[in-house]
């Protein structure tokens, strides 16, 4: 395993070509970069940020996901065009970066009664990953579902009854959300399997509030011991709000914490 940090946890501090630079002058060797805008989406903007990361490898793209995502979805033929070309320029950006993955969300469940996922017609919805997944594969970027109280993946079984029919489909586990989701992220980890390409790491204070790892009660050597089991040897990326943490030195700090444990589990690859 190894370790990095997604610029979403510089959001509103940083823009993304003074993040990666930053990041890198931390010691950090992989980040997620988190494009957050649509001006920020395709071959000119990624070709910019190239310029800046050095020898930083960008492990994945993450969007501002409610901008087109779940329009990809939409039943309206040019709705949906319009959202695929959008998903074009961002394989563009993973392209330009290097980058083999995206972080994914997909559909936005913004009324609670949709939170329940009774309603869910998998159906469809295989239908639709299955063409988003086949436009990732041929741009050869990996189209990674993400666990997210408010989208798609909101509840174990989710991601099981995707990728029962959309092989290539990978799946992300972030800590947080499974703690807001208030489902035991080993659950997740048990259903994403073999087919866990990252994971968003953060961590929880006595008063439940999320800080970086390190810094809270998270127990972090069990989650490796778990991830080991499961025979994951990808990224562990830092990511957590931009207020969740003082000086932007701590970033590197939880790496360090991060890859000490890693060391002492045999786990760094």
């Amino acid at each position: 395993m190894k370790t990095g940090v997604s610029t979403a946890s510089l959001f509103l501090r940083k823009y993304n070509e003074q993040a990666l630079p930053l990041l890198r002058s931390l010691g950090v060797k992989i980040a997620e970069v988190f494009l957050t805008t649509y001006s920020e989406y395709g071959a000119e903007f990624a070709q910019k940020l190239a310029s800046v990361k050095g020898d930083i490898a960008v492990n994945s793209v993450h969007i501002l996901n409610t901008q087109f995502e779940p329009q990809l979805f939409n039943a309206h033929p040019r709705a949906r065009a319009d959202a695929y070309a959008w998903l074009d320029k961002v394989l563009d950006s993973a392209n330009v970066l290097g980058a083999p993955y995206y972080t994914f969300h997909g559909t936005a469940r913004i009324k609670r009664a949709s939170r329940s996922g009774d309603k869910d017609d998998f159906s469809k919805m295989i239908s639709d990953f299955q063409a988003i997944s086949a436009a990732c594969q041929k741009r050869g970027v990996s189209l990674c579902l993400e666990n997210v109280e408010w989208s798609t993946y909101n509840r174990v079984g989710v991601f099981s009854r995707l990728a029962s029919e959309i092989p290539a489909l990978l799946g992300v586990l972030d800590i947080k959300q499974a703690r807001i989701s208030e489902q035991p992220y080993e659950k997740y980890l048990e259903e994403m399997g073999g087919r866990l390409a990252y994971v968003h790491v953060s961590d929880v204070d006595e008063r439940g509030r999320i800080c970086l790892p390190g810094k809270g009660t998270f127990d972090f050597q069990t989650l490796i011991k778990r991830l080991q089991d499961v025979g994951f040897d990808g990224a562990l990326l830092v990511e957590v709000y931009t207020t969740d943490y003082g000086a932007e030195t701590e970033l590197k700090n939880s790496c360090d914490y991060l890859n000490e444990l890693l060391e002492k589990l045999g786990a760094n690859y």
